[in-house]
């Protein structure tokens, strides 16, 4: 499955806590989530990183990548 692109909604929610309902066993991703969770960013910028993380390792997070459409 693709991601979803740049401008679509899914990168706000997770930003806004949705990412932490993503079923993973990615020790990075959990490491992710933790940080993103604690950050007092702005949402734009954590959305942001989400998305560059999700780039970077598309190939390997394709249950995760899945579950993006669904939080």
């Amino acid at each position: 499955m693709a991601l979803p692109s740049n401008t679509h909604a899914c990168w706000s929610r997770a930003a806004s806590g949705g990412l932490a309902r993503i079923q993973t066993s990615n020790l990075a991703m959990q490491l992710l989530v933790k940080r993103i969770e604690r950050s007092t960013d702005p949402v734009s910028q954590k959305a942001s990183e989400i998305q560059a993380f999700f780039t970077k390792w598309e190939r390997i997070l394709a249950s995760e990548v899945d579950q993006l459409n669904r939080i």
